[in-house]
């Protein structure tokens, strides 16, 4: 009897311990599944693709800051003078986006601008004389973070679109919108809001994604904790509807291109916060998009702070420029010593081999342009999170394309400090590359400010 009761206890032993285990096993395999399964449904990806991603992400976004390539250190040539335009200020500026535009039509450069001190967009017009005038095109956009300049309607003007994080510093709130500014024809403009109440807006583009003849938008959503990548399709008779292309938080800017050369209009995405990544959703039509990982850094705090496209290496199809200097996660933001430039050389069939370019503590922009006049395209940098107080410390350099995807880095100037955005543009007409840029004066020090900067170049550069 007593054997029977012993070896029915042994029996139940055994059984719980099949049971803890199995409940073991199920919690260890479980867990990551169901990480697996959130983290495709949030990318877009497929599982196989999400656990390659863990897996295989970049190396050359790692914290050994010793190994990055340095280009070489050039002659600094004093071939921009510059001077501030637009409004005067007397509180520390906070420039979110600016563009170079002929907005008038009158063959002169004119400035557009996120002013998220005023809470306006502004356009500082170019007078025939080469002064300047500002004007506030749309108030009580709290926090306007881009704007972008197109004839969004197809009727010969050009209208403004732009993205409202609704807070410039971090919220979890429903907050962004998305607001086109319609342009009557005497450059007086009416106000749409295509999306409000969503996760904040950080950047807005617009494009025919769906061929048919009219323009649609792409929007990065950076959010918080929660963000957006969507596309916005234009329905007519300034009616939209809203499909979400990514639910990642970060999403900080979008590029429209048809990247893979087939005829319809693909998304380009950056999404900061943990992920540092730079996706690439291809049309497959009917309004569809299957997302593509480009680019992934293996470090968290990688920074990444923005993208632009051009043909660098003039092969005839589009690669990606790429800053990261972000350092808003830190109060006060600190410029870490793996911050830098890179490139993004196209291959072909969505192969994007990495070039770093230079370090630059704090980068936050980068636009190309032949600065130097010989037929290829140089970089201009800002950087607003550089460590102001060391001497050294740049806001503005450009990088000499030598050839042979070789730079030489030149510095160009110390003061403002806190540049967050530059545009080239000819503002003179006499055939050389002027430069605006805007400052975001978050933090201190606060003693080498500015607002909106024209950069004017003198020919210096380019004499024999």
């Amino acid at each position: 009897m007593n054997k029977n009761k012993s070896a029915h206890k042994r029996s139940l032993n055994r059984n719980k311990s099949i049971l803890t285990g199995a409940a073991i096993l199920l919690v260890l395999v479980g867990i990551p599944f169901l990480l697996l399964n959130y983290q495709a449904k949030r990318s877009g990806l497929s599982r196989k693709e999400v656990i390659k991603r863990t897996l295989g992400r970049s190396e050359a976004g790692g914290n050994k800051s010793a190994e990055l390539d340095e280009s070489i250190a050039g002659v600094k040539v004093d071939f921009l003078d510059p001077s501030p335009i637009g409004e005067d200020f007397n509180q520390p500026p906070l420039i979110a986006h600016i563009q170079a535009v002929d907005l008038d039509d009158d063959k002169l450069l004119d400035v557009i601008l996120c002013d998220d001190r005023g809470n306006s967009v502004s356009w500082i017009r170019q007078n025939p004389m080469g002064t300047y005038t500002e004007t506030i095109l749309a108030s009580d956009l709290i926090a306007p973070s881009h704007v972008e300049v197109i004839d969004f309607d197809h009727d010969g003007d050009k209208d403004l679109m732009i993205g409202v994080l609704g807070m410039l510093f971090p919220n979890n709130d429903k907050i962004g919108s998305v607001v086109i500014l319609e342009n009557n024809g005497l450059n007086s403009f009416k106000k749409h809001i295509i999306e409000d109440k969503i996760a904040r807006v950080s950047d807005v583009r617009a494009g025919d994604l769906d061929n048919d003849g009219d323009m649609d938008l792409a929007v990065a959503q950076f959010g918080y904790d929660d963000g957006e990548t969507r596309w916005i399709e234009n329905l007519g008779n300034w009616e939209f509807q809203s499909h979400i292309l990514q639910y990642m938080s970060g999403p900080i800017n979008v590029e429209i291109v048809d990247i893979d050369n087939d005829n319809d209009l693909d998304i380009i995405s950056l999404v900061s916060q943990e992920w540092e990544e730079i996706y690439c959703f291809i049309n497959a039509g009917n309004g569809q998009f299957q997302p593509n990982l480009l680019f992934g850094s293996s470090n968290q705090d990688y920074g990444s702070s923005g993208i632009s496209l051009c043909d660098l290496d003039q092969d005839d199809d589009v690669d990606i420029l790429y800053t990261n200097g972000d350092a808003f996660d830190y109060i006060p933001p600190q410029g870490r010593p793996w911050h830098g430039v890179q490139w993004l050389e196209n291959k072909g069939a969505l192969d994007f081999e990495f070039h770093r370019i230079c370090n630059l503590t704090g980068a936050t922009n980068v636009r190309a342009a032949d600065i130097d006049n010989d037929r290829d395209m140089d970089l201009l940098v800002v950087s607003a999170f550089n460590i102001w107080d060391l001497p050294e410390s740049n806001s503005f350099i450009w990088l000499e394309n030598t050839g042979n995807k070789q730079f030489i880095k030149h510095d160009i100037s110390k003061n403002p400090t806190h540049l967050l955005t530059c545009e080239p543009g000819d503002f003179n007409n006499d055939g050389l590359m002027d430069v605006i840029t805007g400052g975001m004066h978050t933090y201190p020090p606060f003693d080498r400010m500015g607002r909106i900067t024209l950069w004017t170049n003198n020919g210096k550069l380019t004499e024999k």
